[in-house]
């Protein structure tokens, strides 16, 4: 597949479980105030469940979209402790992140599982971001195309065509996530992200895999965020660590823009 120029550079933070009341309402304030207007990159944060609210108040009027870390597959019921995507678009969420490796693999999230998230959220109307990615054992004995093949096919089982502009995957090579001690080279996730995007191809077709915007996720941090972002293929940054400090989360936004308007000047 030719690459394209026309997908936009995706900027998302994921909170994970930090932050307090006043941690998260400077974090935003400042993420706001750092990025400014700015169109040519899409930036999200996904707060902790119970600082949605504050955090979307911060954002309204912002270029800044409002994300959640999760949802159940239930429109509403009896499950205890539980947020479903009704709820999240109540408090403003635009986004959701899905499958990422800490629920599949702390919390033992099976492919059929978050199929059933996916299939909801989209229903929904929120736009969904997709984690797949292998583990360092599975790199080493050579099933890294296994594995994403597998999330992809079961993830996206049912998927319709017509809700796929609300779709983005996130490459997060389990083993290059945090302190492991190893890193993805930018080849590496170059190479994983054209492996997604062509089997995102034959399961809906080549147009819709050109538009399919994939972000990688994989301890990226100022230093290293333009040799990541400036890899055909690679639309974005789908950031942790990096996302709770609002310095460093507006440099990795700043040189999504760089990317994003190079990409754009004609050839």
């Amino acid at each position: 597949m030719k690459p394209t120029n026309s997908r936009k550079k995706f900027i998302i933070g994921n909170w994970k479980m930090h932050t307090t009341t006043a941690e998260a309402g400077r974090l935003a304030r400042a993420v706001v105030d750092g990025v400014g207007m700015e169109k040519n990159v899409v930036i999200a944060i996904c707060p902790p469940f119970p600082y949605l609210a504050l955090v979307g108040a911060i954002l309204k009027g912002s270029q800044v979209s409002l994300g959640a870390q999760n949802h159940y597959p239930e429109k509403e019921g009896a499950f205890t402790g539980e947020i479903s995507p009704t709820m999240l678009l109540d408090v403003g969420c635009k986004y959701v992140i899905l499958g990422h490796s800490e629920r599949r693999h702390l919390l033992g999230e099976t492919d059929g599982f978050i199929n059933q998230k996916v299939l909801i959220a989209l229903a929904a109307g929120l736009n969904v971001i997709l984690c797949v990615g292998e583990t360092l054992d599975q790199r080493k004995t050579g099933q890294t195309e296994t594995v994403l093949d597998r999330q992809l096919v079961q993830g996206l089982a049912g998927v319709s065509p017509d809700t796929l502009p609300r779709l983005i995957v996130a490459y997060e090579p389990v083993w290059a996530i945090g302190s492991t001690g190893h890193h993805a080279t930018p080849q590496q996730v170059q190479e994983a992200h054209a492996v997604i995007r062509r089997r995102f191809g034959q399961i809906f077709g080549e147009k819709a895999a050109q538009s399919l915007p994939i972000q990688y996720g994989g301890s990226v941090k100022p230093d290293n965020a333009a040799s990541f972002l400036s890899q055909p293929g690679v639309d974005g940054a789908l950031l942790g660590g990096a996302s709770l400090i609002a310095d460093q989360f507006i440099a990795i936004v700043h040189a999504g823009i760089g990317e994003a308007q190079t990409e754009l000047k004609p050839k």
